[in-house]
């Protein structure tokens, strides 16, 4: 299973906001979305990232005043990017290890797509169910 399968089902919807917009209006963007992150880019070129846990360490560092700061000064700069043709296993190694649950994908340079952790969990559930079922109909025809 790759990443380019959970994104012809899931869409390649891209929530993203400008590196200068303030924080507070990413901060409404998560919840009306009911997101965890968004990508932060300027015109189509990845900046960062911004996460809830970004959100919650610096209101935690700075207090609610960061909130009128642009979210380029609390996003997470260094972001990790997976490819279409990237295994759910992979992805789930890489997610681990550097404790994050967002991967923005990339193909020829391009942002297309976004891969949350919950994103692969629904898929291994469902491939799980598919192969239960696979068996009970064998089960079934021995």
């Amino acid at each position: 299973m790759t990443v380019r399968s959970i994104l012809n089902t899931k869409g390649h919807q891209i929530v993203s906001v400008e590196p200068d917009a303030k924080l507070a209006a990413a901060v409404r963007l998560l919840g009306e979305k009911k997101i965890g992150a968004v990508l932060v880019m300027d015109q189509s070129r990845l900046e960062g990232i911004l996460s809830e846990r970004d959100i919650v360490r610096v209101l935690g560092e700075r207090g609610a005043g960061v909130l009128e700061e642009p979210v380029a000064q609390v996003m997470t700069r260094k972001v990790v990017t997976c490819k279409e043709t990237d295994t759910v296993s992979e992805l789930m190694e890489i997610m681990t290890s550097g404790k994050f649950r967002h991967l923005p994908v990339i193909d020829n340079g391009k942002v297309v797509g976004l891969i949350s952790i919950g994103d692969i969990v629904k898929r291994r559930v469902q491939e799980y169910e598919s192969e239960q079922e696979a068996l009970r109909d064998y089960i079934k025809t021995a």
